[in-house]
């Protein structure tokens, strides 16, 4: 299958073109190209960059098979633009969106590191990931994975939030999350601030911002489980109110 990436939820975004699902392994996705949309241009570039890519390899955009698309969180602007190029394309071609938490990708890594401790099966990892959201808070989610072995285990999200660093470091503190997983220099440096030297190995930051290959994966396994939405009931995961929202003045007699 032709899969269609977008995410616009941080400054910068992207578009891929991923092949999932064919040979041999069913598991398997391909990054056939992945392109930048540089911020401030997502409206303008989003849908130009995306016909590129498909004209580029040879491809039409009845071609792809499906969406799979960052819902959040992040930006406000860039989330609008990229779930509304999304539901304009899926409503045309009549094909499925599978929208996917960033935090979930990120969490997903867990699973790897959960797998390579030598503790007795099964056990159960509780722990944390955090996106920078900027205002010093951060875009947190909470994970459970419970191995039975290390290639089988099964992974739920506890809750998705935004925390400021001190309620973030909290999690570690007390023993709500075994570590957090940040790809954000300004997290682990103000949880490394928070936490004592006690505490540092639970501040794991050597892990990367999700792409093309990471978002594709799980959003083909939620293709295969079902898990799409229709145009109409594509949405946005903010998690943050916006600044009209919070700054707002109240209603007369409000």
């Amino acid at each position: 299958m032709l899969l269609l990436i977008t995410d616009t939820s941080g400054k910068d975004g992207f578009v891929g073109l991923v092949r999932a699902g064919e040979g041999a392994e069913p598991d398997k996705v391909e990054v056939i190209e992945e392109v930048p949309v540089a911020g401030g241009t997502f409206s303008a570039q989003l849908v130009p960059q995306i016909a590129a890519l498909l004209r580029k390899h040879g491809f039409l955009k009845t071609d792809i098979d499906a969406f799979v698309v960052v819902a959040g969180p992040g930006s406000f602007t860039g989330l609008r633009v990229g779930l509304a190029a999304v539901k304009a394309l899926g409503e045309i071609l009549q094909k499925p969106i599978v929208p996917v938490s960033l935090l979930e990708v990120l969490a997903r890594y867990g699973h790897m590191n959960a797998a390579g401790n030598d503790s007795v099966r099964p056990v159960t990892f509780r722990y944390a990931v955090a996106l920078d959201a900027s205002r010093k808070e951060a875009f947190v989610g909470q994970y459970e994975i419970v191995m039975a072995s290390k290639t089988s285990y099964s992974f739920k999200c506890i809750a998705e939030s935004l925390l400021d660093m001190q309620s973030l470091a909290r999690l570690v503190e007390s023993g709500a999350s075994r570590w957090i997983a940040t790809p954000d220099r300004a997290i682990a440096d103000a949880l490394r601030e928070r936490l004592g030297t006690s505490k540092q190995h639970a501040i794991w930051d050597h892990v990367e911002r999700p792409r093309s290959a990471e978002i594709a994966g799980v959003g083909w396994d939620k293709l295969r489980a079902g898990e799409t939405v229709s145009p109409e009931h594509l949405e946005a995961n903010y998690l943050r109110h916006s600044d009209a929202e919070i700054f707002g003045k109240p209603a007369p007699g409000s």
